[in-house]
This record gives C-alpha cells, structure tokens and sequence, in this order.
C-alpha cells in the first residue's frame, strides 16, 4: 500500500525479524560480540536476554546470516513450553532429523548427526528462543545434550534467548550446573533517543527512503517516547504513522501525526467498555 506512494521497495517496519535491517546500537553491537565470542569458543552456553521486541531473535538470525559460509549447521527452536521429551524431538527436526523414535533412539540419532557433521568439519549449533518459558526438566535435558562430545570437542554448542526473568531463573540452585557451562551472557537493553531516531532513519534507508516522507525533531521524539526505544515497539508505531501518510497523502511527519497514531493504537487496544443490562 504506501510502499509505491512513498517509492519504497518494501515495508521498513515490518514485524517479522529480517537480518537486512539489523541494526547496530551500542546495545545490540555488544550483544553480538558475546555472540561471536561464543561460536569461537565452540562450547558451552551463550545467554542474551532482554525485554519482549527489544531484537534477541532478530540478533541470532542475523548471526546466522554471517555464519551460513562458515560450515556450520544451525537449528532454532522457538516453542519452549515444551517437557522434556518433546524439547529433544524439537531440537531433532531443527536439524532436519526424523523425530518420531522413542527418546533413547531419538538420541541415539541425535548423537549420530553430531558426529557426522564433526567428521565433515562443521559445526553444529542450537538456538533456543523464548528459554524463560522451559520447565526445569527441560532445561537440564539441554545441558545434557551438551555432554555429547568426540574426544574432548564438544558436538553441539547452544545459545538461549530469553526475556528478563531467564536470568533470575538461572540464578536459582536447580540451575547450578547450567549456569558452570555458560561462557557468556548479555543484557539486551533499550535504545537511547539518539540511537532511536537512526534506527528509524536506518530502516527507511534500507528501503530507499530519500527523504519522503520527511520525519521533525518532535516527531522522533514522540516515537520515542512512546516505545521507549524498543525496537518492535517503534516498527509497530511507525508501520501504522506511515500507513496514516498514505491515507491521508501526507509527506511531512511532526509530532502531531505521531501523537494522533499513538491515541488510535491506544484506543484499540483499550479495554472494551462494559455495557449495563
């Protein structure tokens, strides 16, 4: 729809991470270099955390982007409100293996995989997304997959994403010989206002933005103000600024527009109100 009005080649603000618009904050720059430090290491745990929409998924894919040419095999597991069992079947498709064995045979197959992708010189790594939401049993049947090794070189290497509450899971006793196999972990906090108004400029270029439609000073500072420099948040608003542009045929944005859009995302999400008898 406002792609062709504004001459963009896509949607700059769309929901869905995509490794093309990832975006370097201090924030994110750190995190990714935990990351990185991490796959050198070739073992262990790697833990990022942050606030839902503050860009842990869009993080890790853009990691495996970089690491598609580095013989490595990657699988990602997204739904962890999973027991144990089904948390190895999980990980056993995300490596493109057939899961519907017994658990013994399942792992059995499991280690079978990891050993050949040793023998061919490539690496195998677990992304686990939303971990806060892995039961204990769970968590403990991930670090065991971790014990599988040839010689002394460790088969598979997980990373965990999670929102804040991981990390105090972590902390808790259960947790004592997880946490011994962590060599890093990291904080993904919100952006700054400065950081904010680049990463809006930043996807808008992606596109091809030249300047149309043009974005005040007041107008950054309400988009910020109101997601709080979370980066889902700020795709979300902006989406809905833009599509308001095009229904209305505006090419300029101040924080007028930008407070109206926020009252309609606010009435939206309003609770119904309650009708009497």
């Amino acid at each position: 729809m406002y792609e062709d009005f504004y001459k963009f080649k896509a949607k700059p603000f769309q929901l869905s991470p995509d490794p093309r618009f990832f975006f370097s904050s201090k924030g994110h720059r750190r995190a990714m270099a935990y990351l990185v430090y991490g796959v050198h290491q070739g073992e262990g745990f790697m833990v990022i955390t942050g606030e839902v929409g503050a860009g842990k998924t869009m993080l890790v894919r853009t990691l495996a982007r970089q690491l598609e040419s580095q013989n490595v095999v990657i699988a990602q597991v997204v739904s962890t409100q999973l027991e144990a069992d089904d948390l190895v079947r999980m990980v056993a498709a995300g490596f493109g293996l057939p899961h519907e064995a017994n658990k013994a045979a399942l792992l059995t197959r499991l280690e079978q995989f990891l050993l050949s992708t040793h023998r061919q010189g490539r690496r195998a790594l677990l992304m686990v997304d939303e971990a806060q939401n892995l039961p204990p049993a769970s968590v403990e049947e991930l670090r065991m997959l971790s014990n599988f090794t040839y010689g002394e070189k460790p088969l598979l290497q997980s990373f965990m994403l999670g929102q804040p509450e991981f990390r105090r899971i972590l902390q808790s006793p259960a947790m004592e010989q997880l946490r011994q196999r962590v060599i890093a972990s990291c904080h993904l906090g919100p952006m700054d206002a400065a950081e904010t108004e680049s990463y809006v400029t930043h996807r808008l270029q992606t596109v091809g933005w030249k300047g149309d439609p043009s974005f005040s000073e007041d107008a950054f500072a309400a988009i910020y103000q109101h997601t709080g420099g979370i980066p889902r948040r700020i795709n979300l608003l902006c989406d809905r600024l833009l599509l308001m542009g095009f229904m209305d045929g505006k090419h300029a944005f101040t924080g007028k527009e930008v407070g109206e859009v926020i009252g309609e995302l606010n009435q939206e999400f309003a609770p119904a109100p309650v009708r009497a008898d």
